[in-house]
């Protein structure tokens, strides 16, 4: 029998600051500052359920890679966003967008795995990508933050803020 070291694993942590290179925890997700928002044509709302798949919308349906076996369902946005603090105060510094289609009569749903977890990567990397979003669904998400706190609106980046605005 072979002597078998084992693997290193994917591991999300909680509470736990910036991890260095060489440290036990490299290659860790930190989702301490992650939050999910669902959008709903003109509703925006927050729903942690969504970082592991387990929201109310998600709950019962088979999802596949075949976007066309989902035509007749409806369009839902989960936004990730990721939240920093500086000198000035707690923001919203990650804000990224993707899209899923649900057909609750069918219990069939498409999204793109790869791509949500590529755009949870960038909203945790700071970035600021919500082009799939149309001007009704950036409006919500704008009340939304604003609603929520006002002030870590107004810390936010003139990126996330010209994003968000229907200019």
């Amino acid at each position: 029998m072979v002597d078998q070291k084992p693997k290193n694993q994917f591991n999300i942590l909680s509470n736990r600051k910036a991890t260095t290179h060489g440290d036990y925890y490299t290659g860790t997700l930190n989702l301490s500052n992650m939050s999910s928002v669902l959008i709903d044509h003109d509703t925006a709302k927050i729903d942690l359920g969504l970082i592991h798949a387990k929201s109310k919308i998600e709950r019962g349906i088979k999802f596949t890679a075949d976007e066309t076996e989902v035509s007749e369902g409806k369009t839902y946005y989960v936004v990730w966003v990721a939240i920093d603090q500086n000198e000035h105060g707690t923001f919203y510094a990650g804000v990224t967008a993707c899209p899923m289609v649900i057909n609750h009569e069918t219990r069939k749903g498409w999204k793109n795995l790869a791509f949500h977890v590529n755009r949870m990567d960038d909203a945790l990397k700071r970035r600021i990508k919500v082009s799939e979003l149309g001007e009704v669904e950036k409006e919500a998400l704008k009340a939304l933050f604003i609603d929520h706190d006002q002030e870590m609106w107004e810390n936010s980046s003139d990126e996330l803020k010209d994003a968000l605005s229907n200019s």
